[in-house]
């Protein structure tokens, strides 16, 4: 049984702005005879082949794996990061999820931590930053330790592993009203905090990453968890309070000197 193609006819309104220092302006486009197979960034390749066509200036956007592994897919579409389907990242929305005939709103990820680039692409370096500050593993490498050389209890190895899950695309900052990267910085800490390889370093990494976080200048975290609502990983916002019992202990141990 043959398996019906249909194309979608749509209008486009895409964020456009020529960097950081630059006003920006919504731009419209019509996306016509879109296949509904083509995922999203298929979709907006295939618009900036025709205005590249026809002479203009092709819309900046990130992309890298289109696998949902890199986190680089960083859009808005209609208000939402990654878009309306859960559990995923832009690369992985198809257009069989829009209607012929819709229009779709696409803004790069807003906040003072992510300064525009250009157009779509983000500068998201701060995450970068954040992570730096967490330091090493102090741990010896090298040859592969003894499987039962480190025991790890279950319930630990299925959250630290949970965790590591997070991209670090920043979905979690753009859905937030404060810009807050609790989120994100709370599962960098706990995956590494939770295994024996991360405990040496475990109370300075909270308390380092917690103070870089502050100094890229993004907000607080006011538990209104739409962070964990648009994760394309659906990290738990449970890590927060992981995170904030880890920030407490140690304050208390650098206080204590």
């Amino acid at each position: 049984m043959a398996v019906q193609k249909t194309s979608l006819d749509l209008t486009l309104k895409i964020w456009r702005q020529a960097g950081p220092d630059a006003a920006g302006r919504f731009e419209t486009h019509e996306a016509k005879g879109i296949p509904d197979s083509a995922s999203f960034l298929e979709m907006l390749d295939i618009v900036n082949e025709r205005i590249i066509t026809e002479g203009g200036d092709p819309v900046a956007f990130d992309h890298d794996c289109r696998e949902g592994i890199c986190g680089m897919c960083s859009l808005v579409i209609n208000g939402m990061p990654h878009g309306p389907n859960r559990g995923v990242t832009t690369c992985q929305l198809h257009m069989r999820s829009f209607r012929s005939g819709d229009t779709i709103w696409i803004e790069p990820f807003r906040a003072n931590a992510f300064p525009v680039i250009r157009d779509l692409a983000v500068d998201r370096r701060a995450f970068d930053r954040i992570v730096q500050a967490g330091g090493y593993v102090s741990v010896r490498t090298g040859s592969a330790p003894e499987a039962n050389g480190l025991p790890v209890p279950k319930q630990d190895a299925d959250a630290a592993f949970t965790a590591a899950a997070c991209i670090g695309c920043g979905a979690c900052v753009a859905a937030c009203k404060n810009a807050s990267a609790m989120l994100f910085v709370s599962a960098k800490v706990t995956h590494l905090n939770l295994l024996p390889q991360g405990k040496p370093e475990a109370q300075k990494r909270a308390l380092s990453m917690v103070r870089a976080m502050d100094a890229e200048g993004f907000g607080n975290c006011t538990n209104q968890y739409e962070c964990e609502a648009v994760c394309p990983k659906s990290i738990s916002a449970d890590y927060i309070r992981k995170l904030n019992r880890d920030y407490r202990n140690s304050s208390l141990a650098d206080i204590a000197g």
